[in-house]
């Protein structure tokens, strides 16, 4: 393994796909990564991660985590036949789920302008607010049984 490797992506025996990480690696990053990844600790072994449900694609899926990782900028190092770069076979795209595109359209949608809100209230100061014009009509007053005119 060269110096400075982040993570380490191999098969064990009796948990199937694992993955571990270095010192060079953070633990609550490494973790976050590994979760991300579907990868999942495992009981009683500290620093080591098994892909959850390694039926379904598992070498497909270690080999994507593999590829991720290093795209994202980390050494990582992977048996022969986990390698996507070693491999004979490159990882296959997941069938697509929607998920990319509908990231895409939110992303866009937050970056653009809303028709559902109306336009921004203009703030102007208290000095330069208009005066509404001045009634046409006199106030009515109603007399009260003292007589005080007071109106209501």
């Amino acid at each position: 393994m060269e110096p400075g490797t982040h993570f380490v992506f191999g098969t064990h025996k009796e948990h199937g796909f694992v993955a571990s990480f270095t010192s060079f690696m953070p633990s609550h990053l490494a973790q976050w990564f590994l979760l991300r990844e579907e990868f999942e600790p495992v009981p009683d072994e500290p620093g080591l991660f098994r892909l959850s449900e390694p039926e379904r694609d598992g070498p497909r899926r270690t080999r994507q985590a593999v590829h991720d990782l290093r795209r994202q900028g980390y050494a990582v190092h992977a048996d022969i036949a986990l390698d996507p770069a070693a491999s004979a076979s490159p990882p296959r795209p997941v069938l697509p789920n929607g998920l990319l595109e509908r990231r895409s359209r939110l992303a866009q949608a937050a970056a653009g302008r809303t028709t559902q809100r109306g336009t921004a209230p203009t703030t102007s100061s208290p000095s330069a607010r208009p005066i509404p014009p001045k009634p046409t009509y006199a106030p009515t007053v109603h007399l009260t049984a003292s007589g005080s005119g007071r109106s209501r």
